[in-house]
């Protein structure tokens, strides 16, 4: 029953709403109770990443697959998102799914869900700590380990080149403040700063995980110095929007004498620029976490026990070891 009261919910709010191809429901003609109901809020589209991330939510739970999916854009609004979990259980889905676009204020919106009796998922980023009994599992990255994969190989890189011991001032461009990448990829960086007494951290800004405010934020940076030899971005998006202030400036980005310029997501984009070696490292974020998702719905469709913690397969790309094949066999 729960499963047919929310597509038909879903398809009398189209009656009087509409909605765009991306979120067509099915209509209660086509119901099927054995199909499983699952409420979506994405965080926004703010990146190519984001997208793919939607994207492949889309293509994995689908009707063929047992599902029937509503989704939510949020728009980079955390109340955008409370209010679309609420309608969720106002629709009485069998899951709700959502990437938070914080780790804080939600508990309310996740004991209501509790109450109602619908597991939640959070995928991508992480809530904080207090509100973890209150969601079913986490899907996502290591965020952490991805920054300290990126310094560790930075470390690396500098004593192969003899630099080991020389002055390394570092440009720090910021993910969305208080969001799971941001904090975990920050803190890798700044405990790498305090164990090197040679890396300086001569600028922390906020980039909000766009190529736009990351080219801006650069901008005033390099109004106050261009002596720099690395820029530490948290997504690709920034990393370009950095990479262009810094060409306009007249600085070169490459591993060979320029600006080193670190990187994450690896998506498409990213992998063509550090093939060209204006990023020299780019550490992945896998977006494709459908899989992940419909395996642990599966599993508790079917009773059975699930890690609460699940973190997807990642790996990194530098300049010398990226390549035309690597780019061209990728999904996203």
């Amino acid at each position: 029953m729960r499963k047919l009261l929310a597509m038909i919910f879903c398809f009398t709010i189209v009656l009087y709403s509409g909605c765009t191809k991306e979120e067509q429901p099915v209509s209660p003609g086509n119901t099927d109770d054995k199909l499983i109901v699952v409420g979506f809020s994405q965080v926004g589209a703010e990146s190519e990443w984001r997208v793919a991330n939607t994207e492949n939510i889309k293509d994995t739970l689908t009707e063929e697959n047992g599902y029937v999916l509503i989704f939510d854009d949020a728009r980079q609004e955390q109340e955008n998102q409370i209010r679309a979990i609420r309608m969720f259980i106002q629709q009485d889905v069998d899951y709700i799914v959502f990437s938070p676009k914080v780790e804080t204020g939600w508990n309310s919106i996740l004991l209501e869900a509790k109450e109602a009796d619908i597991p939640v998922l959070v995928i991508d980023r992480y809530i904080e700590q207090q509100d973890e009994e209150l969601y079913t599992a986490y899907i996502g990255s290591d965020f952490y380990k991805e920054g300290e994969t990126a310094v560790s190989w930075l470390a690396d890189f500098l004593e192969k080149r003899g630099r080991k011991e020389e002055p390394i001032r570092i440009v720090h461009i910021q993910g969305t403040i208080g969001s799971t990448p941001q904090i975990g990829r920050t803190a890798a960086l700044e405990e790498a700063i305090r164990k090197h007494p040679n890396w300086e951290l001569v600028a922390q800004e906020c980039g909000d995980f766009t190529k736009a405010k990351a080219y801006e934020v650069m901008g005033s940076i390099l109004k106050q110095t261009k002596d720099i030899d690395v820029v530490y971005c948290e997504n690709d998006g920034e990393a370009l929007g950095a990479i262009a202030a810094m060409e306009e400036a007249g600085l070169k980005c490459d591993p060979y004498g320029g600006v080193i310029v670190i990187s994450f997501d690896a998506t498409r984009l990213g992998l063509e620029y550090c093939l060209s070696g204006k990023i020299t490292l780019n550490v992945e974020c896998n977006p494709l976490q459908g899989p992940y998702v419909d395996e642990i719905i599966k599993k508790l469709e079917q009773g059975e026990s699930i890690e609460p913690k699940n973190y997807i397969d990642e790996t990194y790309f530098d300049y010398s070891s990226i390549s035309r094949e690597i780019i061209d066999n990728r999904k996203y």
